[in-house]
């Protein structure tokens, strides 16, 4: 369990040199931690996500971890490689998008399994047989693809540029950002196009196509990926400041 606080002695809250209280995250033992049954949603059920709470525990010093400035801070830089060197900017948001774009894969992989062996009352022949799924399985891999490939070409650029010593720009961690959110909203689209055409099938609630669509429109929902970096990228690109959230 990982939880972020304040450190205070005695009456006094320790600072950063601005003045701003100083934020630390400390990592507890589940076995030290009362959890609350609070996580009832509609997708990702199984992460278990739950609220909890520690009292009178005691926390060592090599479980706790400075976070300096503000959350959307490279907070890692003490060890080496060049994961610990990226920006946190190629990171968060980027991996809820790899989850988004592994679940719509997952669903189309469950429309086609579906497609293969399902006759809708009424019609002739197979699922796949129909011009409209096979539209609809077309354009969702197209969605799936372009959204990844833009994700891997803006994420290996800045990891070249980190691993050859130099500095980031604000127009590569704004891309990164960019990538994700638009991985996430491509995904979104493609899991849409699988689920309308699986038809009453998809409407089951313990089918994959239903668990896939669910899911990820909770990994949507996500700050992290959230349509607002669409206007905070598109004013890095504008040349306009898109501080605090993104610098």
């Amino acid at each position: 369990m990982v939880a972020n606080f304040e450190i205070t002695a005695g009456d006094h809250v320790r600072h950063e040199p601005d003045g701003t209280p100083a934020l630390h995250r400390a990592f507890f033992r589940t076995d030290e931690c009362t959890v609350f049954d609070t996580w009832d949603m509609t997708g990702m059920r199984g992460t278990g996500s739950h609220d909890w709470a520690v009292a009178d525990v005691f926390v060592p010093e090599r479980r706790t971890l400075h976070v300096p400035g503000r959350l959307l801070f490279n907070q890692w830089q003490r060890w080496s490689g060049v994961l610990y060197a990226l920006p946190v900017h190629a990171i968060t948001g980027a991996h809820h998008s790899v989850v988004a774009t592994g679940i719509a894969r997952a669903g189309i992989d469950a429309l086609t399994d579906l497609a293969g062996g399902k006759v809708r009352r009424g019609r002739p022949g197979l699922l796949r047989e129909q011009v409209s799924v096979q539209e609809a399985v077309a354009r969702a891999e197209a969605l799936l693809g372009a959204a990844q490939s833009f994700r891997a070409a803006v994420t290996t650029d800045i990891w070249d540029t980190v691993a050859a010593g130099h500095a980031t720009t604000l127009l590569q961690r704004a891309r990164c950002r960019l990538a994700a959110s638009f991985a996430v909203d491509s995904a979104r689209q493609a899991m849409d196009l699988m689920f309308r055409a699986g038809g009453t099938t998809s409407t089951k609630r313990t089918h994959q196509l239903a668990r896939c669509w669910r899911d990820l429109y909770v990994v949507g929902q996500s700050a992290g990926v959230s349509p607002e970096w669409y206007a905070l990228t598109g004013r890095a690109f504008l040349g306009l400041d898109p501080r605090p959230r993104l610098s």
